[in-house]
């Protein structure tokens, strides 16, 4: 049977949808209970005295029901803060769901993030406050790939361990291939320099450490394609998030 406790927590609006004539279904990530649906009663009546703290990218300080494995209640908001560029703009908007879907899909439902709230938490802010988002993203595609079971090694040739040398990533050998051994993988990606070294670093950036950052569009596309070839192939994970953004990109201007 589920039980439930009365408890404050802080959360992020991940998304809602309307259920019934008056309620809605709002899926939150907390700090203490991860990614969790809280049934929202009269939240579609006109003056709802929370309609604002559940809208989606929304943080807000909480106190409700929390159940172990049903839905949550709400009782009473604290104070919140509305991430507004994102809430205003599509696109930051459509990166900031894919970002939040691939956690979910990677922690699932119920289970304490620990330290990755605060990780995903940090990502909501630097893009709202005008980080490049793909490039946000890249960095929690990369940091994620453990916990689907994917483990590229990102720091040295995986056959004779140097990392002093030119690298290209193999998908079959799992990684770095030194220039030395690229005749093993003739299906080896055919990265440069630059794409390597971002994906290097990404794989080991804390996003509190992010005061600013550039790469050239080039790069990024070359991250982009490099980054939905792994997880296509290795992960076999393919969100409507994801094709959403790359369906934007397509949108005439």
């Amino acid at each position: 049977m589920s039980q439930t406790k009365q408890t404050e927590f802080e959360g992020i609006v991940f998304f809602r949808r309307n259920y019934r004539e008056r309620d809605m279904l709002v899926k939150i990530l907390t700090d203490h209970f991860g990614f969790k649906m809280f049934f929202i009663r009269g939240a579609r009546k006109r003056g709802f005295r929370l309609s604002a703290a559940i809208l989606p990218f929304t943080q807000a300080s909480y106190v409700g029901a929390v159940s172990e494995d049903g839905l949550s209640f709400i009782n009473v908001v604290k104070e919140s803060t509305q991430y507004r560029q994102i809430l205003n703009n599509i696109e930051l908007n459509a990166y900031v769901s894919y970002i939040f879907e691939l956690a979910n899909a990677a922690f699932g439902e119920s289970k304490p993030l620990g330290a990755w709230f605060n990780q995903l938490q940090q990502a909501v802010v630097l893009i709202d406050q005008g980080i490049d988002p793909a490039i946000i993203t890249n960095i929690i595609e990369i940091r994620l790939l453990t916990y689907f079971g994917v483990q590229p090694n990102l720091h040295d040739c995986v056959i004779c361990h140097r990392t002093d040398r030119v690298f290209d990533f193999s998908e079959s050998y799992g990684g770095l291939l030194c220039q030395q051994h690229w005749s093993v993988d003739p299906h080896r990606l055919q990265l440069d320099r630059r794409t390597i070294y971002f994906l290097q670093v990404f794989s080991q950036l804390n996003l509190f450490n992010i005061h600013s950052i550039k790469v050239s569009q080039a790069t990024k596309i070359k991250l982009r394609r490099t980054l939905n070839r792994i997880y296509d192939n290795q992960v076999g994970l393919k969100l409507k998030s994801r094709r959403f953004l790359e369906e934007m990109k397509i949108w005439p201007a």
